[in-house]
């Protein structure tokens, strides 16, 4: 018999909650994603490819456009602790460049994030593509199907038992879905989904502000890292934010809401930084 703590911190099972709403293709591939994270080779193999090949390629393709500031705001990454990365969202590369360059620096952690389940979650190409071009960070899925509304908050407990469980660095967009205008110095409302994560796991929380990566144009981007003609990508760090007084209000709406906002407020506050440092690199 598991004791009280175990039993209080059993895994969320998306499985279970989805039965007879979950397709053949969701059921499957939520399933396989979802052993990978079971201690083991398998589990130690996809951190090996996440650190030496997944983050070798991010590097390459954005190494003469990438400027970095706030290193030193950093903490000192343990492995058996977890973290969770807030990010702004204009591209479906931002968490690619950013937790990149934090692999190539040293981290070791097996990396995740949230993925809408359309496409990578519904069909064999969809798995493909999250192996090959993640190993399999794309995890969990979060759905837009009225009828599977309901599983996400499934889907975020079961991300946030995983931070407790340590050694797994995750990335987050608040604002949910990519801002398409051309201003990216505000935002989109943040969602209660990542405060929820956020004071389920209670793990520390980095910020980072990120700007000049295009909105989906892979191919161009890489080509213009290599003849000089690429728009600087300019990444500012910020110190792990202070939730200590909402960590200690009960984990409502409200509260989760709360530690979303806040997350959106010191990404924007780094925003203002990256706008100084643009225009020095500019000048």
């Amino acid at each position: 018999m598991p004791d009280s703590a175990e039993a209080d911190d059993a895994r969320p099972d998306l499985l279970a909650a989805g039965a007879g709403r979950l397709g053949f293709w969701e059921r499957h591939s939520i399933a396989f994603v979802r052993r990978t994270f079971d201690p083991g080779p398998v589990d130690r193999t996809i951190r090996f490819f996440q650190r030496w090949v997944g983050s070798t390629w991010i590097h390459h393709f954005t190494k003469n456009l990438r400027f970095v500031f706030g290193l030193e705001r950093l903490p000192r990454f343990a492995r058996d602790q977890s973290y969770v990365l807030v990010c702004n969202h204009r591209s479906f590369f931002d968490l690619y460049v950013v937790i990149g360059h934090l692999v190539r620096r040293g981290l070791k952690h097996r990396i995740v994030f949230p993925v809408r389940a359309d496409f990578f979650y519904t069909g064999p190409l969809g798995l493909f593509v999250n192996g090959v071009m993640s190993f399999f960070a794309m995890y969990p899925p979060i759905f837009r199907e009225r009828k599977k509304l309901a599983l996400n908050p499934t889907s975020l407990d079961e991300l946030a038992w995983l931070l407790r469980r340590g050694g797994f660095f995750c990335g987050m967009h608040p604002e949910g879905t990519r801002k398409k205008d051309d201003d990216p110095h505000t935002f989109l409302p943040a969602q209660r989904g990542v405060g929820r994560v956020i004071h389920e796991a209670r793990v520390p929380v980095i910020p980072v502000f990120v700007n000049g990566l295009l909105p989906n144009e892979l191919a161009r981007q890489v080509a213009s890292n290599f003849d000089g003609t690429g728009r600087k990508i300019v990444v500012v760090f910020g110190e792990p934010i202070d939730f200590s007084d909402l960590f200690a209000e009960p984990g409502t709406s409200k509260v989760h809401q709360a530690v979303a906002d806040r997350t959106l407020e010191v990404i924007g506050k780094l925003g203002q930084e990256e706008r100084v440092h643009r225009a020095e690199l500019e000048r």
